[in-house]
């Protein structure tokens, strides 16, 4: 049953990629659609570009095994599209494919400033893509039935978990390089329907359990915690009494991560020019921030009704971060329903949505490096902002063939992490890297080129450097590298707190200890453009408040 419904997916997402494979004509088609879809179309898409297999599967686990904690990221995620909101359409109309687009209009023509944005553009995307197949090989395994010291067929679940994470980055790849953004975009929406069905769905049927009752589902979620009386309290992952000051600087450090990192995503910056104005991109962004924000209220539910229907030790049993409670629940609901076999169904349908939430949203991600690679490096670099535009398309092509397998490799790596908390540090990375450069291109007359390049790798290997001193990989209960190896000297998991305003500092510094100057003229420029969508994607820029 679960194989047919992947099958069917897969089926019909391929469909629309050699559909729109026919339809891509030009890198404008390639890289953003042909800028031909209407605001609900691109809010549907943006949402599903957002609703990641880390939000479905991560925070799920996250909650069902921290209680209050874990729902903080689910708050965080929702508050972060406030920033968004700002920021983004003000990028929108002042680019035309990437975020070095942007970066490029404000400070002229330099190739430093192109290549600084794709080396970010890569990096942070690379970090949230495996994020997503650490998630796919955790769902296949449940799926299978494979259990911790079983097999399937021969297959372990650890081999199952490479297969999969295998399968998903081929399939990401085909449709990438084969439909484009046009492909990519139809199977998000599809992608994004089928997700809001599935949590709906689920989460009616868990809160029925409990006659609807919040605080009976939450009182049964604290008795099988394994923690009663403390399970909803906050402390249980950050601010415990062993780490003191420590563990409360992680959360705000996780905090500040998460809600500035939306807006320095490059597959949610690529997302808005799709549309055809300013007016669209709107749309566009209240359409996300409606299912973006029911879905993340949804998560309540389905952590909480994890620990209360299913029990931390049978979680913890399957997978130790708990990146298959929602599955297990979609299960034991199905089964509390319909007996054993509305479980498999539940659990299936399920897991197919987890399913084409991992190819959808990894397609939007390799997209966005691919396009970063092609449009940004080849084009405007290695061929002088001259390339022909079949050579843009053919580039991009063979960058999503070498990220998605670099992907893969990294993935495979890290398959035993929690995938909500690999993509914090993404998200963290997104803000180090990304926001000060775009915040300062867009209200800081001053800033020029140096601070650009100064501000991207800074916050990035800021932010890298961090983390790789930090217990993320070595000497923490959740590390990546097991006992005795002990290098960390950074006590914080999440490097925002430290790396964010390094960031904007080295931007700050390098404008002003640069003797570079910078062009007052294209600043208003921007800055028209930016408020009023005059000149954007090519078109002739009007005479608005006495700006060219």
């Amino acid at each position: 049953m679960t194989i047919g419904l992947f099958a069917v997916f897969i089926v019909i997402t391929l469909g629309v990629t050699i559909w729109a494979r026919v339809n891509t004509r030009g890198t404008d088609d390639f890289y953003a659609g042909g800028r031909a879809f209407s605001g609900a179309q691109n809010g549907l898409a943006l949402a599903g570009d957002y609703m990641s297999a880390a939000s479905f599967l991560g925070i799920a686990g996250l909650i069902a095994l921290s209680g209050y904690d874990g729902f903080l990221y689910s708050i965080g995620f929702l508050v972060a599209w406030l920033l968004t909101l700002l920021l983004v359409e003000l990028m929108r109309n002042a680019g035309r494919f990437t975020m070095a687009d942007v970066l490029s209009y404000r400070v002229g023509r330099r190739p430093a400033v192109r290549t600084a944005a794709a080396v970010s553009t890569v990096t942070v995307s690379v970090f949230y893509l495996v994020a997503q197949m650490v998630g796919a090989g955790a769902l296949v395994s449940l799926l299978l039935g494979i259990h911790p010291g079983e097999t399937f067929m021969g297959i372990s679940p650890e081999a199952a978990q490479v297969i999969t994470i295998l399968v998903v980055g081929m399939m990401m790849i085909f449709y990438v390089s084969y439909g484009g953004m046009k492909g990519t975009t139809w199977v998000q929406i599809i992608k994004a329907v089928l997700l809001m069905a599935g949590t709906t769905a689920l989460t009616v049927l868990v809160l029925s359990r409990f006659g609807f009752n919040l605080s009976e589902m939450l009182g049964a979620a604290d008795a099988r915690s394994g923690r009663p009386g403390q399970f909803l309290n906050p402390g249980q992952r950050y601010a415990k009494d062993a780490d003191g000051i420590v563990g409360k600087l992680d959360f705000a450090s996780l905090a500040i991560a998460l809600v500035l990192g939306t807006a320095g995503l490059p597959h949610i910056v690529g997302r808005f020019f799709t549309v055809p104005d300013a007016r669209a991109a709107r749309t566009s962004v209240n359409w996300a921030i409606g299912l973006v924000g029911a879905f993340y209220l949804m998560t309540l539910a389905l952590g909480f009704g994890a620990t209360a229907l299913v029990g931390q030790e049978a979680i913890t049993a399957q997978d130790p971060s708990g990146n298959t409670a929602a599955l297990q629940l979609a299960q034991a609901v199905g089964a509390s329903v319909a007996g054993p076999v509305g479980g498999e169904i539940l659990l299936a349908f399920i897991g197919a949505v987890a399913f084409a939430t991992i190819l959808a949203v990894v397609s939007g991600l390799v997209l966005a490096s691919s396009t970063s690679l092609a449009h940004d490096f080849f084009g405007h670099v290695l061929m002088f902002g001259k390339p022909k535009e079949s050579q843009e398309v053919a580039v991009a092509r063979f960058s999503a063939f070498v990220i998605g397998v670099f992907a893969v490799f990294l993935a495979v790596l890290v398959r035993d992490m929690n995938v909500a908390f690999l993509v914090a540090l993404a998200f963290a990375m997104a803000a180090s890297a990304n926001l000060p450069a775009i915040v300062l291109s867009l209200f800081w007359r001053r800033f020029n080129s140096t601070g650009v390049v100064c501000g991207v790798y800074g916050g990035l290997v800021g932010s890298i450097a961090l983390v790789a001193l930090s217990p993320v990989v070595s000497g923490g209960p959740r590390s990546l590298l097991p006992p005795p190896v002990d290098f960390h000297v950074f006590p914080l998991e999440n490097p925002g707190l430290v790396s964010i305003p390094f960031a904007f500092l080295c931007a700050v510094a390098g404008t002003l200890l640069s003797r570079e100057k910078s062009d007052p003229g294209r600043y208003s420029e921007l800055s028209v453009r930016a408020l009023t969508g005059a000149g954007a994607h090519g078109q002739p820029t009007k005479n608005v408040g006495g700006a060219r």
